[in-house]
């Protein structure tokens, strides 16, 4: 018998940024390295022989958590992937939603069903990941593998071996980031011996805990954000107002705000790119604005966000990181090797927010009120 554990990779970008990313090659969060160092410790005093992990670069990072106590060789294999979600991959479910919410539905709850262009198909995921880690068992027979692969990968592989019709799927539950699930295979035989286990990370570093769409039965978020774009000539009075209170939140004062100069600039940028200045929408609301300078840092490799603002009763709701996420994508597009933006020194809560999300202190300068931080983060 070879007992196999599947273990899903830790929390990455697009679990955050709510954009969907199948073989998109994003990166760990912070909140993932957390994960995946309560990972190690789990697996510390466990006897492995093996270990595989799919070729991307957010399961090769978690697999770190088995060689931190285990010398063994991360072997890749390009079949323990996530679904492939062609033209889907890197956008925002909010926007994929909209635009066709009958295949998003068939995505969640009946995928057999759900088609884009260029993506794969259910049936050939759940063929390829029998297949490999069938394949991996039988190489290691009577021994002890981990093989780290994605949340939709393995869930169907559970759904296979379950014999659980797509149709179904909403019986077998999400699992969290790096939770793990335990296979026992002899022969043409494959029991579950446990499935989403999470026990090794405490509520306060579960992805899942912040989240809700997992609890609901069509597993649509109704807290992804989807974006317009937005025209500053057009919607002057919407753009200055939303900057207003971006200012106002940051100096608890309107003095030295200069709407015409940042209008003026922000009508510059759409111009340059018309996906640089877009709002940010909850159903048929506006809840915010993002202002990307597409121009500035350019010929440096660094982009540059303008504003990023959340309307005061949405704030505090894990939608402002979805603005970010959105900025993010637009420069890494564009070739970009990092993104820049400026703090004021008395706004502790949009410091604490950069900061979480790895921007660092790089420099002051003088502002209106008083010192300006540059802050920087790689992407």
């Amino acid at each position: 018998m070879t007992r196999v554990y599947l273990i899903r990779h830790g929390e990455a970008e697009g679990n955050i940024y709510r954009r969907a990313q199948g073989q998109y090659n994003s990166y760990i969060t912070k909140k993932g390295e957390r994960q995946i160092a309560a990972l190690a410790e789990r697996f510390k005093d466990e006897h492995i022989d093996a270990l595989y992990s799919s070729d991307l670069r957010r399961t090769i990072t978690t697999a770190g958590a088995i060689t931190k106590y285990h010398n063994l060789e991360i072997v890749t294999d390009p079949r323990l992937r996530e679904i492939s979600i062609g033209v889907w991959e890197d956008r925002p479910w909010g926007n994929l939603t909209l635009e066709n919410p009958k295949n998003m539905w068939c995505f969640n709850n009946d995928p057999a069903n759900w088609s884009t262009e260029g993506g794969e198909s259910y049936e050939a995921l759940q063929s390829r990941m029998f297949e490999v880690v069938t394949e991996i068992a039988a190489r290691h027979d009577g021994q002890t593998v981990v093989c780290v692969s994605h949340g939709t990968a393995i869930r169907s592989l559970i759904c296979k071996i379950k014999n659980v019709a797509s149709s179904d799927i909403t019986t077998i539950e999400h699992g969290d980031n790096t939770c793990v699930s335990l296979l026992e295979i002899e022969g043409g035989s494959i029991k579950i011996d446990y499935y989403n286990d999470n026990r090794h990370i405490p509520q306060s570093m579960s992805t899942f805990a912040n989240q809700a769409w997992w609890q609901h039965e069509d597993s649509i978020d109704d807290s992804n954000l989807w974006f317009a774009q937005l025209n500053p000539e057009r919607e002057r009075e919407f753009y200055c107002k939303c900057y207003a209170e971006a200012w106002r939140h940051a100096h608890r004062t309107l003095e030295g705000f200069q709407p015409k100069i940042y209008l003026s600039e922000a009508i510059l940028h759409r111009k340059a790119d018309p996906f640089a200045v877009l709002k940010a929408m909850q159903d048929e609301e506006a809840v915010g604005i993002i202002d990307l300078d597409p121009m500035r840092g350019k010929s440096e490799g660094f982009g540059w966000i303008s504003l990023i603002f959340v309307s005061e009763e949405k704030r505090r709701k894990q939608l402002g990181v979805q603005l970010l996420g959105h900025a993010i994508a637009f420069f890494r597009k564009r070739s970009m090797k990092k993104l820049r933006l400026h703090v004021a020194l008395e706004n502790k809560s949009a410091i604490a927010f950069y900061e979480e999300y790895s921007f660092v202190t790089v420099s002051r300068t003088d502002g209106f009120f008083g010192p300006l931080l540059l802050m920087e983060r790689d992407i």
